[in-house]
């Protein structure tokens, strides 16, 4: 591949191999430019690069890149490297995004071999999350990503985080869970949200309302996600499995009891189980993960709330096993909270859709329920 035709990425300079032959080229951009880039190599693959040497290019070079066609390469050794877990993870989470970002971007041309490339690179920076994440148990993981960086898109910080809940708990299901069956859980939450590449994206970043009808078009995702994926002739890795994929983005909005979209799937019989590992994963993310507008609810609070949807919204066996692995105080003072029925996930709330019920002394007041907020779908006038 040509040099002009290239795309990089940028690395941080403790990130790099050292003492030992470089897995990957290492680029500057030349350029002085705000608006054009050129990128000049200024060190082999297979070269050793010394600590002497790299402390020479912090000092020259702001800022060191690597070609995409060499992310996966990087990737492998960043799993290997010595570094915490909070730089490793971020560099993945910068990977994803820059992944997500080709997939949803409007102003590029799309193509099923452009999806396909996309997923691939899905799969590979998902491959580096189970071996990154393979320590952590959900109360570790919860506390990581609360010292990540967030963006302004939901969908992308938030679709990064399933994958890791859905990593992390499909293997506290099952401990003796194969990489492959991780990386399929994990690939499955990172693509849930496929779907809403067809949603206009005026309607994916309203935090506020949504009209009856937007909300409608909102649930179209899971139909579209599947048919990007089944009948759009992805082409990847054949070690995945692309049908199993698909049923996690097709079905992680069916509830437990019947009552979900887009297909009223029921129980465990119906909804497939990493579907019903992405519901929750889904679910805990939404209501606890900070947003750049809207305030989350306190680990005791979100558990609270959710297990109200026990066997309605969750699969209740999987749900016992995610409470049991959440380190909270479960205080008897904890507000009593009730999430609408209507509370979707996937929707950007501007605030939480939340009663709190609150007992009065009076008799007359007794079981009465204080509402806090309650945003929820409004019809067009």
């Amino acid at each position: 591949m040509s040099e002009d035709k290239r795309s990089y990425f940028s690395v941080r300079h403790d990130l790099i191999q050292v003492e030992s032959p470089l897995a990957h080229d290492l680029y500057v951009n030349s350029s002085s430019l705000k608006d054009k880039e050129k990128f000049v190599r200024i060190f082999p693959a297979g070269g050793v690069l010394h600590k002497e040497d790299l402390e020479n290019f912090r000092q020259k070079y702001f800022q060191l890149y690597v070609p995409e066609d060499q992310r996966k390469i990087y990737l492998r050794f960043l799993v290997k490297a010595d570094a915490d877990q909070v730089k490793k993870t971020t560099v993945i989470k910068n990977a994803a995004l820059d992944y997500l970002q080709n997939i949803f971007e409007n102003n590029k041309d799309f193509s099923t071999d452009y999806l396909s490339q996309s997923i691939e690179g899905c799969k590979e920076v998902v491959y580096a999350m189970v071996d990154v994440l393979e320590e952590n148990s959900i109360d570790s993981l919860r506390k990581l990503i609360g010292n990540l960086s967030f963006h302004d898109f939901y969908t992308y910080d938030h679709s990064i985080n399933v994958s890791m809940y859905c990593i992390t708990i499909y293997k506290t299901l099952n401990p003796k869970a194969t990489r492959r069956e991780l990386v399929h859980a994990g690939l499955g939450g990172l693509l849930h949200d496929l779907g809403k590449i067809k949603i206009p994206t005026h309607i994916l970043n309203n935090p506020g309302s949504l009209s009856t009808e937007e909300y409608q078009e909102i649930k179209k995702h899971p139909d579209f996600g599947l048919d990007l994926l089944v009948n759009g002739h992805c082409q990847i890795d054949p070690e995945i499995d692309l049908k199993i994929v698909a049923r996690v983005v097709h079905e992680h909005h069916e509830n437990f009891d019947g009552t979900g979209y887009p297909s009223k799937l029921k129980g465990r019989e119906e909804i497939h189980l990493l579907a019903r590992v992405c519901t929750i994963a889904d679910f805990f993310d939404a209501i606890t993960t900070k947003r750049a507008y809207n305030e989350i609810l306190q680990i005791s609070d979100a558990m609270n709330t959710m297990r109200k949807f026990r066997a309605i919204k969750l699969d209740p066996d999987i749900f016992d096993v995610f409470d049991q692995h959440v380190r909270y105080v479960r205080a008897d003072s904890a507000r009593d909270l009730r999430l609408s029925d209507s509370f979707d996930p996937t929707l950007p709330y501007a605030k939480l859709p939340l009663e709190e019920i609150r007992k009065f002394e009076k008799e007359l007041d007794f079981g009465k329920i204080k509402v806090v907020d309650q945003s929820q779908p409004k019809k067009k006038a």
